[in-house]
C-alpha cells in the first residue's frame, strides 16, 4: 500500500478544488492506498507568511511530504497560475522534498484558458523539487463540480471519466498494491 498526501491549496473553506479532493481520496483510499489530507488553508498565516521553517505547522507538512509514496496536488487557479498559499507552502519544503514521489497535478477553474497552467505553472516547480514521475494532470472546470446542500460532490460524466484515468495512472506509478495477508489467501 503506498501512503499519498493530498495537498489542497486553496484558500477557501467552500472551495471545490477542496471538496473534489477529498472527492477524490475515497477513490484513491478504494484503490487500497492510504491517503492523508492536507489542507494549506489550515497552516497558520503567520508561519506561511513570516517563512517560519520551525514553525510546527511547517515542520508536520514537511514530515507529511517527507512519509509519502505519491502527492496529489490540487489548486485552484488563479491569475493563469496556482494559489498563492500552496506557493507560499511549496517555497517552505525542503528544495528536493518531492525527490523519489510520483505527483499527480490537478487544477479547477472557471474557464478552459486556464488549462495550461499545470504544465506551464505547476509541473516546473514540482519537477524542481525532484519529483520521480509527475504524471499527466488534469484540469476540471468549476462548472463540471456540483456540491449538493448536503455536501455530497457530483462531477460531470465527461471530467469524471477523465478523473478516474488519470487516477488511475497516477496509482499505476505508485506501484502495484499489496494486499493484507489474509485478503490475499484463497477461500
Amino acid at each position: 500500500m503506498a501512503t499519498v498526501l493530498s495537498l489542497s491549496g486553496s484558500p477557501s473553506v467552500s472551495s471545490r478544488t477542496n471538496r473534489l479532493l477529498r472527492h477524490l481520496d475515497q477513490r484513491l483510499a478504494g484503490q487500497g492506498h492510504e491517503v492523508i489530507p492536507l489542507d494549506v488553508r489550515t497552516v497558520p498565516a503567520e508561519a506561511l507568511l513570516g517563512a517560519d521553517f520551525r514553525h510546527p505547522a511547517i515542520v508536520e507538512a514537511t514530515e507529511l511530504v517527507a512519509r509519502a509514496d505519491g502527492v496529489v496536488v490540487g489548486t485552484p487557479v488563479y491569475k493563469a497560475s496556482y494559489s498563492g498559499v500552496l506557493k507560499a507552502l511549496l517555497d517552505l519544503l525542503p528544495q528536493y522534498a518531492l525527490t523519489g514521489k510520483t505527483v499527480l497535478p490537478l487544477a479547477t477553474g472557471g474557464t478552459t484558458a486556464h488549462v495550461l497552467a499545470i504544465d506551464y505553472a505547476l509541473r516546473p516547480v514540482l519537477t524542481s523539487m525532484g519529483a520521480a514521475h509527475v504524471v499527466p494532470g488534469w484540469f476540471t472546470l468549476d462548472t463540471d463540480i456540483t456540491v449538493h446542500d448536503d455536501g455530497s460532490l457530483t462531477v460531470a460524466p465527461a471530467a469524471n471519466e477523465a478523473l478516474g484515468r488519470v487516477l488511475d495512472q497516477f496509482s499505476a506509478a505508485l506501484g502495484p498494491v499489496s494486499l493484507p495477508a489474509a485478503a490475499g489467501r484463497a477461500a
